[in-house]
C-alpha cells in the first residue's frame, strides 16, 4: 500500500522499522489529498505515526507544523522524539514556560498556546500547514476543554488538522463537526490493539488461607462477565466476607510471581502513591540486579546534577534513590519535574519495574507495561467519588502491552465490596464514552471576538462551537420525536373511536353525572359469586367469580353449561339482575364435574323476587357501553394519553434554551459592558487590555490591574498577590497560611472586585467565578525574597513539585501582566527574575 503514496510520505514509511498498518496508510493518504483526518484507534497502535508523516508531507511542500499536547510534559517528550527525527535546529518548543526556537518548522506547543495565537493573530501562523491536536479528547475537560474548541473554529481557513485519540465513542458526530468547521475530514477508526489486552480480577480468599488469586473479567467469547466469579462472589456473601482487597505488597508479589512485571499500579493518590513505593521497597522486594543498580544510580545522579544538594536534601533524594534501586518507584504531579522524568526514563529502560502512580501517568507519556493495575474502580471528583466512565478505563489500561514484546497486555483489576463485579465488566467492555463538548465563553474569548469579527460572525463562529453543534443536533433529534409523538397521539386516538358512541365522554364521565357508562357500572358494582343475571338473550347467567379494579372482567356460567368472561361494558345495559343462587364452597371454577351440577340446578333454580334492571332513564349514552369492542378502545385512548404527555414533555424541553451558547456569550458581554469594557460593540481601553490576559480569572484580574491593587508592591508582595489568582488548593492542602502587610490588605480589596463580579454574573443567571485564593501567598513571597526551598519546607519535601507547578504558571501570569499594562512592567519583571531560580528555573527546562 505505500506504493500507493506520494514521495514524501513514502521516503518518511520507508524510514520505518514497521510496515504501517491499513489505517495508517489511509489516514496518512487523506492527509496528503488536502483532508483533515480523525484518527481513533487503541494506545500503542502508532497513532503517532500519522502526526509524524502529516508533518513530512508538509514539510515537503514548504509548510510548518505545528504539534499541540495537552500538557507540558508530554511537549517535552513529543519534542524530543521529534528532535531525534528532525535535530534541534528543525523542532521548537512553546509550552509557557519555555520557547526553543519558535520558528521551527517544527514546533511542539501546548494547545493554549497556539490558542494565544490565533487571537493575537501571530504571524508565526504564515506558512502553517497542518495542526495536529494530539489526545484531542481533552475537548471534554471541564476546566481547560474550551481552548481545543477555540483553536478548532478559529484557525484559519485551508491549515489541515489530525486528530489524535483512542477514546472517542462517538467519532462519527465529532468527524461531522470538523467536517462543517474545516471542510474535507476523514474519519479514520482503528479498533485492533497491536497487542490483545486481557482483563483479569485479582482477588484475597479468606478461605483459601488469604491466597491471592486471579480470574478473567470476562467469559471465553470476551463479551459477557465471567459466570464463575459472579457465582463465587455471590457464594461469599454474608456475616463473615470470604473475600477482600488484596494489600499492595500482595499484589506486587503476585505480578512478580505471575510474570506481569513491568507494571503501572495507578492510586488516585499522590499520598497513596508514595507510601505504596516506600512499602514495597522497606519489604524487601528486590526487583533489579546489581547491574541494573548501578545504572540507576548513575541515571538519577545525572539527571538531578543541576540540583543544589541542600534542596536534594529538602526533596528526600536518598529514600527516592533508595526505592529506584529497589526496581519501584512513584510517579505524580507533586514531584518535582527531574525526579519525575528520571523514573520515566528508567522505567523505559526496564530498570524501575513497578511504578505507582496517579492517573496523570495515563495521558500520552510513553511508558508502556506488561501489565496495569487499577487499585480503585471509583474515584474523587473533587467532590464525590465516582466510578470510572469507559474512556478512562481505557486510557488507564492503554499502556499495557508492549508492542514487540508482549504477546498481550494485562490490566489488572482489584476486588472491591463497594465495586459490583458487574459494573467492572460493563465498564471494561465498553471501551469509551461520548466525546462532550464543555466549550463556555470566556471573557477574554468574549473581548477577542469583538476585535476580530462583526457581532454576526462571532455568533455565526459561536455556533459552530461542538457545544452548539450537538445541541442543534439535540434539537433536531427532539423535533423528529415531536413529530412521531403527534402522528402516535393522532393514531391512537383513530383506533380508539367507537362507532357507538363518544369513547372520549364515556371514559371522561365522573361518578354520578347520569352517563349510562356510570349507571352500569354501579349496577355491576354490587354484583359477585352467586348472583344470576339475564343478558337479554333469554339465558341465564350465573356468576362465579369477579375480578378487580374499575373494570373487572366476571367468569359467568350459562343454564346451558356454557362459560364465558366478560366486563360490564360487554355484558351490555340490557343485563337485568334474577336474584341469587347458593353455591356450595369452594367455587371451583375449574372443575367439569363442580360446573355441570352448577348449571343443573341452575337451571331448576326459581327466582324469588323481581328482577332488577338498569332502567332506560340511565342509558342515556349508554350505548358506548354496550360495545363488544369497549376494552380495546379504552386501550388505544390509554396510549393515546399516554403519547399526549410525552408530547407535551417533550414541547417544554423544546422551548428551553439551556444549551444557547449565544445567550450564555450575550450574558458575559453584559457583564463586561457593566464593568466598562465595552460601549456596544466596540472595546473600552479596559476590554483591549484584557484581551491579552488568559486565564480563568481574566475579568478579575484586569479589575484589579484597573483599580490599581497591584500597584505599589514590592516585587516579594506582587508575585504573591498574583499568585492568588493562579493557585487552586487541593482537597489536602488545608486551611491557608495568615496574610500579613500590604499583601493581607489587597487580598481584602480583590475579595472587594469579586464580590462585584460575582453580583453581575448572578444576576445574569451565569456561573460565579471562582474565589481568589491566597494559599500560595507566603511561598511566593518567601521565594521571590530569595528563601530557600529548605526554608519554605523544612524537611518536608512532599509538596516540592506542587511549589514548582505554581511558581511556573505564577510566572506565566506576570509575564501576561509585564506584557499587557506597561505601568506594572518594572516590578513584574523583577518578580519573573526572582521567581525563575533555582529548583523552579531548572523545573521549566525541556
Amino acid at each position: 500500500m505505500i506504493a500507493t503514496l506520494g514521495d514524501p510520505a513514502r521516503r518518511f514509511l520507508e524510514g520505518e522499522p514497521f510496515e504501517p498498518d491499513d489505517f495508517q496508510v489511509e489516514a496518512i493518504r487523506a492527509v496528503e489529498r488536502g483532508a483533515s483526518v480523525v484518527v481513533t484507534a487503541p494506545t500503542g497502535s502508532g497513532k503517532t505515526l500519522i502526526a509524524e508523516a502529516a508533518a513530512a508531507i508538509a514539510l515537503a511542500a514548504g509548510k510548518r507544523t505545528f504539534y499541540t499536547t495537552p500538557i507540558k510534559a508530554l511537549s517535552n517528550q513529543k519534542y524530543h522524539d521529534l528532535v531525534g527525527r528532525y535535530g534541534e535546529a528543525g523542532v521548537g518548543l512553546l509550552t509557557g514556560d519555555n520557547t526553543i526556537n519558535g520558528e521551527a518548522p517544527v514546533v511542539v506547543m501546548t494547545t493554549e498556546v497556539l490558542r494565544n495565537m490565533i487571537y493575537a493573530d501571530s504571524t508565526a501562523l504564515e506558512g502553517l500547514g497542518v495542526v495536529i491536536l494530539d489526545e484531542v479528547h481533552y475537548l471534554q475537560d471541564p476546566y481547560r476543554g474550551s481552548v481545543w474548541e477555540e483553536v478548532i473554529i478559529h484557525l484559519p481557513a485551508g491549515i489541515q488538522l489530525v486528530n489524535l485519540s483512542a477514546t472517542i465513542a462517538n467519532p462519527e458526530e465529532f468527524t461531522d463537526w470538523i467536517r462543517a468547521r474545516r471542510g474535507a475530514t476523514k474519519l479514520v477508526i482503528e479498533e485492533h490493539r497491536p497487542v490483545p489486552l486481557e482483563s483479569v480480577y485479582l482477588l484475597q480468599d479468606r478461605h483459601h488461607g488469604n491466597a491471592v488469586e486471579w480470574f478473567p473479567v470476562f467469559s471465553k467469547d470476551g463479551l459477557h462477565p465471567n459466570k464463575r466469579v459472579l457465582n463465587l462472589l455471590r457464594k461469599g456473601r454474608g456475616r463473615h466476607r470470604r473475600f477482600a482487597t488484596p494489600r499492595r505488597l500482595e499484589v506486587s508479589e503476585a505480578l512478580l510471581g505471575a510474570g506481569k512485571l513491568p507494571a503501572i499500579y495507578f492510586i488516585f493518590s499522590r499520598a497513596g502513591c508514595d507510601q505504596a513505593a516506600r512499602t514495597v521497597a522497606s519489604a524487601g522486594l528486590r526487583l533489579t540486579s546489581a547491574g541494573e543498580r548501578r545504572s540507576i544510580r548513575s541515571i538519577a545522579d545525572e539527571a538531578t546534577a543541576h540540583l543544589d544538594q541542600i534542596d536534594l536534601g529538602v526533596l528526600g533524594y536518598d529514600s527516592w534513590l533508595t526505592m529506584l534501586e529497589a526496581g519501584v518507584a512513584a510517579h505524580h504531579a507533586g514531584m518535582v519535574p527531574a525526579f519525575k522524568e528520571t523514573v520515566e526514563q528508567l522505567f523505559s529502560l526496564g530498570h524501575v519495574k513497578l511504578v505507582f502512580a496517579t492517573e496523570t501517568l495515563s495521558l500520552g507519556i510513553n511508558m508502556p507495561a506488561k501489565a496495569v493495575v487499577l487499585e480503585s474502580f471509583s474515584k474523587f471528583n473533587g467532590e464525590t467519588h465516582e466510578l470510572l466512565r469507559p474512556g478512562e478505563f481505557t486510557q488507564l489500561t492503554g499502556r499495557a502491552g508492549r508492542r514487540g514484546m508482549d504477546e498481550q497486555g494485562t490490566a489488572v483489576i482489584l476486588y472491591s465490596s463497594y465495586v459490583p463485579f458487574q459494573k467492572v465488566a460493563n465498564v471494561a467492555s465498553m471501551g469509551s464514552h461520548p466525546l462532550t463538548s464543555s466549550f463556555e465563553p470566556s471573557y477574554n474569548m468574549a473581548v477577542n471576538l469583538v476585535a476580530n469579527y462583526s457581532k454576526a460572525r462571532a455568533e455565526e463562529l459561536l455556533r459552530a462551537s461542538f457545544a452548539q453543534f450537538r445541541a442543534q443536533e439535540r434539537v433536531r433529534r427532539l423535533e423528529d420525536r415531536i413529530a412521531e409523538r403527534t402522528a402516535e397521539v393522532a393514531r391512537f386516538l383513530e383506533a380508539a373511536q367507537c362507532e357507538h358512541g363518544d369513547i372520549e365522554a364515556y371514559a371522561d364521565a365522573p361518578p354520578g353525572s347520569g352517563e349510562g357508562s356510570d349507571a352500569i357500572r354501579e349496577f355491576f358494582a354490587g354484583l359477585d359469586s352467586g348472583d344470576v343475571l339475564d343478558l337479554g338473550d333469554d339465558e341465564r347467567w350465573l356468576i362465579l367469580a369477579r375480578g378487580y379494579g374499575k373494570n373487572p372482567r366476571y367468569l359467568l356460567l350459562s343454564d346451558r353449561g356454557e362459560r364465558r368472561k366478560a366486563t360490564p361494558g360487554e355484558l351490555g345495559a340490557l343485563s337485568k339482575h334474577l336474584g341469587r343462587l347458593a353455591l356450595d364452597e369452594p367455587i371451583r371454577s375449574s372443575d367439569d364435574g363442580y360446573l355441570d351440577a352448577a348449571a343443573t340446578v341452575l337451571r331448576m333454580w326459581v327466582p324469588d323476587g323481581t328482577p332488577r334492571s338498569i332502567g332506560e332513564e340511565n342509558l342515556v349514552g349508554a350505548t358506548v357501553a354496550t360495545c363488544g369492542d369497549l376494552d380495546e378502545h379504552l386501550g388505544w385512548l390509554a396510549r393515546s394519553h399516554r403519547a399526549s404527555k410525552d408530547l407535551r414533555r417533550l414541547e417544554r424541553r423544546r422551548t428551553r434554551n439551556d444549551d444557547d451558547v449565544v445567550e450564555r456569550f450575550h450574558a458575559r458581554m453584559a457583564v463586561l459592558s457593566e464593568l466598562g469594557y465595552l460601549k456596544r460593540w466596540d472595546l473600552t481601553e479596559k476590554g483591549r487590555r484584557l484581551r491579552r490576559v488568559y486565564g480563568e480569572l481574566d475579568l478579575l484580574l484586569t479589575e484589579a490591574v484597573e483599580s490599581a491593587i497591584l500597584d505599589g508592591l514590592s516585587a516579594a508582595e506582587f508575585a504573591a498577590v498574583v499568585s492568588m489568582f493562579t493557585f487552586e488548593p487541593r482537597v489536602s492542602d488545608g486551611e491557608p497560611a495568615m496574610l500579613v502587610g500590604a499583601v493581607a490588605g489587597r487580598y481584602e480589596q480583590i475579595a472587594g472586585i469579586w464580590e462585584i463580579v460575582s453580583s453581575a454574573e448572578g444576576r445574569r443567571r451565569l456561573p460565579e467565578s471562582r474565589t481568589p485564593e491566597p494559599g500560595f501567598a507566603p511561598y511566593a513571597y518567601g521565594w521571590v525574597s530569595g528563601a530557600g526551598l529548605d526554608d519554605l519546607f523544612g524537611e518536608d519535601g512532599f509538596a516540592a513539585g506542587d511549589f514548582v507547578r505554581n511558581c511556573r504558571q505564577l510566572l506565566d501570569l506576570m509575564r501576561q501582566i509585564r506584557d499587557a499594562f506597561p505601568s506594572l512592567a518594572p516590578v513584574a519583571a523583577t518578580a519573573i527574575s526572582a521567581t525563575d531560580r533555582g529548583i523552579v528555573a531548572v523545573g521549566g527546562r525541556a
